[in-house]
């Protein structure tokens, strides 16, 4: 297999969408598929495909195409989605509890240990079976669990403290939804910033611009 360092972060970014289409295509009953199929459905190159899954060495067969059970649970081999990170969620307003109670986190290879609020009101009462805790315990919490990711759904202003905390006590990777630039503040530090108000009104120009 080929040296990951290599890797184009751009590859990375493409194994999610692979490993969604073939759990659909999985889904359908669907059991082999060519590279051109699943260029069809996935709006890529058949070359663009091929180029990608041959940086881990290629799962195809010529003339016969993909597998489509084996060669989705080789990406999720490759992602890594058995592992189960154990992952905190810091803040349990409307955004946290929604995404605690709804979003599956062991199917996207994460297992969801704590909840952590600052508000009185909240600490004590359970999303999802997990109780929501007191930041003051966080850091006793992470010397316990070593978490190694965290999803902020906080107010920019308070990011920084709190991302500064989670890093002192051994979180690698943040699932951002603060706005505050982590990666300028902590090297080392893998972030994905999530902008949904960036989202809509990307949706809104192409829709006012639409057949421009």
């Amino acid at each position: 297999m080929p040296n990951k360092d290599y890797i184009s972060n751009s590859v990375i970014r493409r194994l999610p969408r692979y490993y969604r289409f073939l759990g659909q295509l999985q889904k359908e009953g669907t059991t082999k598929i060519s590279s051109a199929e699943l260029s069809a459905r996935m709006k890529l190159t058949a070359s663009q495909i091929r180029q990608d899954l041959n940086c881990f060495g290629g799962f195809g067969q010529q003339g016969y195409g993909y597998n489509v059970d084996i060669l989705r649970r080789e990406v999720g081999v490759i992602i890594g989605v058995e592992r189960k990170i154990k992952t905190v969620l810091i803040g349990a307003g409307n955004l946290g509890k929604a995404f605690a109670s709804y979003f599956d986190f062991p199917k996207y290879g994460c297992e969801l240990v704590g909840i952590f609020d600052i508000d009185p009101q909240l600490v004590g009462a359970e999303i999802a079976g997990i109780p929501i805790d007191n930041m003051t315990k966080l850091t006793a919490f992470c010397a316990g669990e070593n978490p190694e990711i965290a999803v902020l759904c906080i107010p920019k202003n308070s990011a920084a403290e709190v991302c500064e905390m989670l890093v002192e006590n051994g979180v690698k990777a943040f699932l951002n939804f603060s706005h505050y630039d982590i990666n300028l503040h902590f090297d080392g530090i893998i972030t994905e910033n999530v902008h949904m108000g960036d989202s809509l009104l990307t949706l809104v120009y192409n829709v006012n611009n639409r057949g421009k």
